[in-house]
């Protein structure tokens, strides 16, 4: 173990020792299969020790700041029983290993028509591997991973043991691992001396799992914190090459829409101009800097036109009226709901707005052509499905382009949009020279592929007690899963109107007599996609807002009525008192600014207490205490992370300006515009995790659904009037 240092593992190899998670060795060239770096030996796809005890993991999830590239390497670590000190992480390359086989069924049971499925799961997972759907999203990776990666520590401890015990004579059954030694007492070996001995033994067909030893549940340091604090990590935007030239971009708007013209003379005025690249639908300028690139499109004044009417906050509008009045599609049907649903039956309408992933990153990617082969860096939550669209891009073989996933900074389901590799791909086919293109803010506002926007017709009944004894929503909404499922897979066949991930949250998570849920498919003309939290997002917002009112008219507090309708959930019951206790809950009566809502999914559950109330015009949200059960934590401080930035992630949608559009752009066209609330006014977080033994769950979207209806049920606590759209309006 002499010399090895952690910053040494995480960012710089040196002295032919193989450390292959160095950022100062990028970029490598790596195919489907691991590659062994000098002195290095491989264990299985997920796992490869060097001489010097190095053990790196290989993740197959990107990096978006959620912590995957710790949560995961400690999976695997613990079940192995190495030296947490001595792990790094790598990358994977694209390959049928590293599919995500849970987003891959959750697609499955979202989109593709049913004829088509057989048994979804099989189908799915066959599917996830012919397709290397190696997807970062949906809260899926310690859920997708955490048993590929025991089974992985598992074969790899069983190999090493099974080294050691033929240098003592022994049953390697008999041996044991911990700190990076195999051991038998009184015997010790390192796993350096071991690897590339147990490398060439053939592992026990069902190695045996081992309890939890202490650092799966622990909270261990980052292993990305120190290169993101001492600012050597790479993003896309930070890839430097030699000859390399900088693009910015100028891009059409959304439909049947194409260049038109461009101000040839303006281009001459800049003196670092290399050469202007005029596409079907966009320009690009490319310069020797970024900032010169970007100045020339201003004197290119490039002109769109667009065949057909272009779309803008009317329409949409109108669009989702449109939806709503005609026949939707049937999601949920228990029981017959419309037999309790006149007479006394409550109903409401509610309605919100596009919301903007806003990431800290706005896209880029970097290309390069040598010998016939593209290389590509890019941020992405789809590999394989990028390095496909940039192929096609240019004509290429998708063999013959190599795709080196960077990690993102923020992604919220951004990096789904695969066309920043695309256009880097053609400039870098068209100059001959590597090319990196970054698109400006105002380029990242005006083509975000937003949430939707939705509506939404609910009406309910209650029965003896104060039980709901129907539920019934009507939601209109684009079908934004399939909309990016098909961008990513061109061909895939995605169904028709009907889809039941638009309206996820519609149906909360309670006990009711009859229920039926609808979606009414929407064409808005404008391009959409997916956002941490997805639909539930708006559709939380709609349920959990709705349940307030009939707690009112119950004459209930909005806690109590809660639990009464939960029947047998008792994490949610326990998440709901632990809420408002954290929160001081005053019973939610006109005057306190208090109010509740739930969320229960992949397969955690939540509740928030918010504080807040209007000030000066403004909605100000004083306190957030939550209380989330995700089951068994792999890392307790990376899963406070995640419900705190969820929590805080939720804020714009629910309180920000609203997004309005014309002529088929957004009008905010800079964060700032976005009225995302300051640091300043950030609201004070409590937060509680349960002890859970239960199967981990996702965490990184599920704090969002609940922050802006319970933000919405504390104002009209606070106000005595109700705002049913998002975001709300401290005017209503």
């Amino acid at each position: 173990m002499t010399g090895i240092t952690r910053r040494r593992l995480l960012i710089g190899g040196g002295g032919g020792v193989g450390l292959v998670v160095a950022w100062g060795l990028w970029p490598r060239r790596y195919g489907i299969n691991l590659v062994a770096a000098p002195g290095e030996t491989i264990l299985g796809p997920f796992l490869k020790i060097g001489t010097d005890g190095h053990v790196t993991v290989v993740v197959p999830q990107v990096e978006t700041g959620q912590g995957a590239w710790t949560a995961l390497p400690q999976i695997l670590a613990d079940e192995l029983g190495c030296d947490w000190r001595t792990v790094a992480v790598e990358p994977a390359p694209i390959g049928p290993a590293y599919a995500n086989r849970l987003a891959a069924e959750w697609l499955a049971g979202d989109i593709v028509p049913p004829l088509l499925r057989g048994p979804a799961v099989t189908v799915a997972d066959r599917w996830a591997e012919t397709h290397d759907a190696m997807l970062t999203g949906f809260s899926t990776s310690i859920r997708a991973f955490e048993r590929p990666l025991r089974e992985a520590g598992a074969t790899a401890r069983a190999l090493l043991c099974m080294a050691a015990a033929r240098h003592w004579d022994a049953d390697w059954r008999a041996c044991d691992t911990q700190d990076g030694f195999v051991m038998r007492a009184p015997d010790r070996m390192r796993f350096a001396d071991l690897a590339a001995e147990a490398g060439l033994l053939d592992p026990p067909d069902m190695p045996p799992l081992r309890a939890p030893r202490g650092l799966s549940g622990r909270a261990v340091p980052r292993l990305d914190a120190p290169a993101k604090v001492d600012g050597s990590t790479r993003f896309a935007a930070d890839v430097r090459l030699p000859d390399m030239l900088f693009a910015a971009i100028r891009q059409a708007p959304p439909g049947d829409s194409q260049l038109i013209a461009w101000n040839r003379e303006g281009a001459k005025a800049i003196p670092d101009l290399f050469a202007v690249i005029d596409h079907r639908d966009w320009i690009a300028v490319l310069a020797d800097n970024w900032w010169a690139a970007n100045r020339a499109l201003d004197l290119l004044a490039p002109r769109f036109r667009t065949q057909g009417s272009l779309p803008d906050s009317a329409s949409i509008g109108r669009a989702l009226d449109a939806a709503l009045a005609a026949d939707g599609a049937s999601i949920v049907r228990e029981g017959n709901p419309g037999r309790w649903l006149g007479g006394t039956a409550m109903h409401a309408e509610y309605s919100a707005g596009l919301a903007a992933h806003a990431a800290i990153e706005p896209p880029a990617a970097t290309a390069r052509i040598r010998h016939g082969r593209l290389e590509i860096w890019a941020a992405t939550h789809a590999p394989a499905a990028t390095r496909a669209a940039a192929a096609r891009a240019i004509g290429f073989a998708d063999d013959d382009v190599t795709l080196y996933p960077m990690p993102t900074g923020g992604g919220f389901g951004q990096g789904f949009d695969t066309r920043v590799a695309e256009q880097a791909a053609i400039l870098a086919q068209k100059t001959g020279r590597p090319v990196q293109l970054t698109w400006s803010r105002v380029e990242a506002c005006l083509h975000d592929r937003f949430r939707p926007p939705a509506r939404a017709r609910l009406a309910a009944a209650l029965g003896p007690g104060g039980a709901i004894a129907a539920w019934r929503a009507k939601v209109a909404a684009p079908a934004a899963l399939r909309e990016t499922v098909a961008s990513l897979y061109p061909g895939l066949p995605v169904g028709d109107g009907r889809e039941p991930a638009a309206v996820e949250g519609a149906l909360p998570p309670y006990a009711m007599g009859a229920c039926a849920i609808d979606h009414h498919c929407a064409d808005i003309d404008l391009p959409t996609g997916v956002l941490r939290g997805e639909a539930a997002g708006y559709a939380t917002f709609f349920a959990e807002s709705f349940i307030d009112e009939l707690a009112g008219g119950a004459g209930i507090d909005p806690l109590s009525f809660r639990i009464a309708q939960l029947g047998n959930n008792p994490r949610l019951a326990h998440c709901l008192s632990t809420a408002a206790m954290l929160g001081e809950w005053q019973g939610g009566t006109r005057g306190t600014g208090q109010g509740l809502a739930c969320h229960q999914a992949y397969g955690s559950v939540i509740a928030v207490l918010a504080e807040a109330r209007i000030e000066n015009g403004r909605i100000i949200v004083d306190r957030l205490s939550a209380s989330v059960d995700c089951g068994r934590t792999i890392n307790p401080d990376l899963v406070r992370q995640q419900i705190e930035g969820g929590l805080l992630f939720a804020l714009p949608a629910a309180i920000a300006a609203p997004i309005t559009v014309t002529r088929g752009l957004v009008d905010q066209r800079r964060i700032g515009a976005l009225g995302i609330p300051p640091l300043a006014h950030t609201p004070e977080i409590r937060i509680d995790i349960v002890a859970s033994r239960a199967d981990p769950g996702g965490v990184s979207g599920v704090a969002v659904p609940p922050v802006a209806p319970a933000i919405a049920n504390a104002l009209a606590a606070a106000t005595g009037h109700r705002c049913r759209s998002l975001p709300l309006s401290p005017a209503t």
